[in-house]
């Protein structure tokens, strides 16, 4: 499994160093979406725009945006106050949905105020 996250977005990091995930879930390769990467350049094929969320990859298949999140949460291990809130919150896609462009936004804001540019990586 892969998940592909904005390294300069301390909200991003700060989620991806408390979700805690079943073990049966095995290893998780983390990758900076602001590194050059082979996951980063497959991504770019696919259109997938890294501004618009992070990716997961479980085997073959991509997931993106609420999607990721949604599947992130359903591994979860629930153990501690951030993973079961994570669980509960994200355990339906449709909630997932609903509230990922709110985290999107807050996201640009952070970033804004850190004066972080985009990953862009569509248009490289």
């Amino acid at each position: 499994m892969m998940l592909v996250y904005d390294g300069q977005c301390p909200m991003c990091r700060q989620f991806v160093r408390l979700q805690r995930l079943r073990r049966d879930v095995g290893e998780v390769e983390l990758v900076d979406a602001r590194q050059e990467s082979a996951a980063r350049r497959e991504l770019s094929e696919r259109g997938i725009d890294l501004d618009e969320g992070f990716a997961l990859r479980i085997g073959e298949q991509w997931m993106h945006g609420s999607e990721a999140l949604h599947r992130l949460a359903l591994m979860s291990t629930g153990s501690g106050l951030f993973n079961r809130l994570m669980a509960r919150l994200f355990a339906s896609p449709s909630r997932t949905a609903r509230l990922y462009p709110w985290l999107r936004a807050g996201r640009a804001v952070l970033l804004r105020l850190l004066r972080r540019g985009p990953i862009d990586n569509l248009r490289r």
